[in-house]
C-alpha cells in the first residue's frame, strides 16, 4: 500500500479526450461519476469537474490534476476512496467497498451497496467503543489461512442525521470536499481507531433495511462470491488475466465459513441492540477457531 506515489500537481482544465472510455461508473439516479481511460502510460480516471488521476500500468505511481477551483482536500479524499483501492487492485491486492471494525474477537467486515448503512454501523460501533479499522475502503492481507484488515485513513463519512443521532457534538470534522454533503469525521475520543492490522473474524453483507429484527443467516460459498465480486475494487474490468487472478482469490476467501447474511431495523434506537447481537454471533464458535 505505500509504495503508491501521491503527486498533487497544479489544476488544469478537463480537456476533452480523444479516447473512448472502457469503464464508467454511473449514480442510481443517472449521475456521471468516474470514466476510466486507457493510456499510453496506463489509465486516466475522470471524475467530471473535480479532478482527473493518472494510474501507471503496474498500479504503483498515481498523479492527481485538480480542476480548476477545486481544493486538495477534495482530491485528497477522492484519492484515498477511490482512487488508492482501484490502483491497490492492478498490483493484486484484495480491495472491497467495505467497513470494518475492530472486536475482542478479530476484525468484523460489512459490505454492501451504497446507502445500505455500512458506515453509520461502522460509526456506531465506534461510538459503542470497538475501534473501527476503514470506512469505504477494506484492504486484506491473506496470511496463516486466513486474511488481515489493514486499517484504512482514519475518518468515516456521515450525513447529518447519523451525525447527529451517534455523535458528541464536539466530533473533529475535516474540511468539506465538494462533492458530496457528507460530513467527514476524524478519528478521536468520539470516534476510536484502530491503526493496526486486526484477523478477519466475521463478513457481513448488509440487507436493505426490511427486517422487522436483526436476523443473520451464513451464506453458502456462491452466494458469498457473488457478493464479494460485487463489492470488489478493480480498475480494469477487462484485463483477462488481473481479473483470473482476482476470481482465483476470491474463490479460496470463500472457502471460510465467515459470510452472513445481515439485516436488521434502520432505527438509531435500535443500534445499541442490534450491535449487542452482532457482537455476540461474531464471538460465538466456529470453523475457523
Amino acid at each position: 500500500m505505500l509504495d503508491i506515489v501521491f503527486s498533487n500537481e497544479a489544476s488544469r482544465l478537463q480537456a476533452a479526450l480523444a479516447l473512448t472510455p472502457f469503464q464508467e461508473w454511473i449514480f442510481p439516479d443517472g449521475t456521471l461519476w468516474t470514466r476510466f481511460f486507457r493510456t499510453g502510460e496506463g489509465y486516466l480516471l475522470r471524475f467530471p469537474d473535480l479532478g482527473d488521476f493518472d494510474v501507471a500500468a503496474d498500479g504503483c505511481a498515481v498523479r492527481a490534476w485538480p480542476a480548476p477551483g477545486i481544493s486538495e482536500d477534495t482530491i485528497q479524499h477522492l484519492y484515498l476512496n477511490q482512487v488508492l483501492p482501484l490502483a491497490l487492485s492492478k498490483q493484486g491486492k484484495i480491495v472491497f467497498h467495505a467497513s470494518a471494525i475492530e472486536t475482542k474477537n478479530g476484525a468484523i467486515a460489512f459490505l454492501g451497496e451504497s446507502s445500505r448503512g455500512k458506515s453509520t454501523l461502522a460509526a456506531s460501533f465506534a461510538a459503542g467503543g470497538q475501534r473501527f479499522l476503514t470506512d469505504d475502503a477494506l484492504l486484506l492481507d491473506p496470511t496463516d489461512g486466513g486474511y488481515f484488515v489493514l486499517p484504512s485513513h482514519p475518518s468515516i463519512r456521515l450525513w447529518d442525521d447519523s451525525q447527529e443521532a451517534l455523535l458528541a457534538a464536539d466530533a473533529e470534522l475535516a474540511p468539506p470536499v465538494q462533492y458530496t454533503p457528507k460530513a467527514r469525521i476524524l478519528s478521536g475520543d468520539t470516534l476510536p481507531f484502530c491503526n493496526a492490522a486486526r484477523r478477519l473474524r466475521r463478513v457481513y453483507f448488509l440487507g436493505d433495511g426490511n427486517a422487522e429484527e436483526l436476523t443473520i443467516q451464513r451464506m453458502r460459498p456462491s452466494e458469498a462470491m457473488i457478493g464479494l465480486v460485487r463489492n470488489s475494487f478493480l480498475l480494469d474490468i477487462e484485463a483477462q488475466e488481473m481479473l483470473s487472478a482476482h476470481f482465483d482469490l476470491l474463490a479460496e476467501m470463500v472457502a471460510l465459513p465467515i459470510y452472513y447474511h445481515l439485516d436488521y431495523p434502520r432505527s438509531f434506537a435500535a443500534l445499541p441492540d442490534i450491535r449487542q447481537g452482532i457482537l455476540e454471533h461474531a464471538s460465538a464458535q466456529d470453523d475457523i477457531d
